[in-house]
């Protein structure tokens, strides 16, 4: 088994390979702005990149894919609030101004809180408890802005963040990339989903990423098209395409999903399973088998399996997959250390 490099950390540069833990497809929600005259705060954080169309005009003027605000006329500045669909910690964000040419803010600064439950948004906007996430930063219109969180602020776990643009104008996306810690009280027992994203899990390499980014392949629900999913280039050499997976934690799995769902003439051939130990040790778990287009298919693994933190998810020789879920139970080592994530411990 070749090609994956070692994991690490992402750093100041490669903080977007991260989840955005901000995402509608994760479950986040803009619940609050003070202003959304021209184009609405939801824009904000809708998958995929933002698209425009010249003169293309509504009864409020030129009509905007993002969040745009009329233009100040009193000394301030405009906000939203992002929940985010996991509590994480975030290590970057993304202000993308696209198509936000002489309307972009010259600087964004973010802020990020922790509450817990399920408060209102009087509640988070109202709260004493905001702490600077990036600060004040200049924006470069018609571009992705791309801001990491200082070293210093990435080790609290956040539950919303407030964008905050100086003086007004429009963004067209906000990203926050970040490692999830869900609760681990409810990632208890059997039949847990150990690769999911909301559970912490990520896609850590990959061979081949031309359509759409793996990620995707960990997300919540099932696939609404074929670009909701990991597509590769055609292969012209003998070799196949893979992606390495980051569980959220060390556990055992019991059995496995590879949707094809959406994929008719691209879907793989064939594909198999390998998982890695924290030593390193490779533990097989699905050998070579054949793939139908536009199925869910579900394989149970062998029992007794050893303990994973890594599943090796290989494709033959390429093409397109909607959905990877690796079902199973936290060993007393992992789940330590998701309550360690959450902050019971240390």
């Amino acid at each position: 088994m070749n090609g994956p490099r070692p994991e690490a950390e992402a750093g100041p540069q490669d903080f977007a390979e991260l989840p955005d833990l901000a995402s509608r497809a994760l479950g986040g929600a803009v619940i609050w702005a003070n202003d959304e005259f021209f184009a609405e705060k939801e824009n904000l954080i809708k998958p995929g990149a933002p698209a425009f169309t010249p003169a293309d005009f509504g009864h409020k003027g030129q009509v905007y894919d993002g969040w745009e605000t009329r233009r100040r006329r009193a000394a301030g500045s405009d906000q939203a609030i992002v929940r985010l669909g996991v509590p994480g910690r975030v290590h970057g964000v993304v202000v993308d101004t696209a198509w936000f040419k002489g309307n972009a803010p010259t600087h964004a600064s973010v802020e990020a809180l922790f509450l817990p439950g399920h408060p209102d948004s009087d509640e988070v906007r109202q709260s004493e408890r905001w702490e600077t996430l990036v600060p004040k930063s200049p924006l470069v219109p018609d571009f992705p802005n791309a801001l990491p969180v200082p070293e210093e602020n990435r080790g609290e776990r956040r539950t919303h963040l407030r964008l905050t643009i100086h003086p007004d104008g429009g963004v067209a996306r906000f990203r926050a990339h970040g490692f999830a810690t869900p609760d681990p009280a409810f990632l208890r027992g059997d039949n847990i989903d150990l690769a999911a994203s909301e559970n912490g899990g990520r896609v850590v390499d990959c061979s081949n990423r031309f359509y759409s980014h793996p990620h995707q392949l960990l997300g919540p629900g099932k696939a609404r098209v074929m670009g909701d999913g990991w597509e590769t280039a055609r292969r012209r050499d003998s070799g196949n395409d893979w992606v390495l997976v980051r569980l959220a934690e060390e556990g055992v799995a019991d059995w496995a999903e590879i949707d094809t769902s959406y994929f008719l003439g691209n879907a793989p051939g064939a594909a198999s399973l390998t998982g890695l130990t924290a030593s390193g040790e490779q533990v097989p778990l699905l050998g070579r088998t054949k793939l139908a287009p536009d199925t869910r298919h579900r394989f149970r693994l062998a029992e007794g399996g050893a303990p994973i933190t890594h599943v090796r998810l290989d494709i033959f020789p390429d093409g397109g997959l909607a959905r990877f879920r690796l079902w199973g139970s936290f060993t007393p080592k992992g789940f330590a250390g998701l309550e360690k994530a959450w902050g019971k411990d240390g």
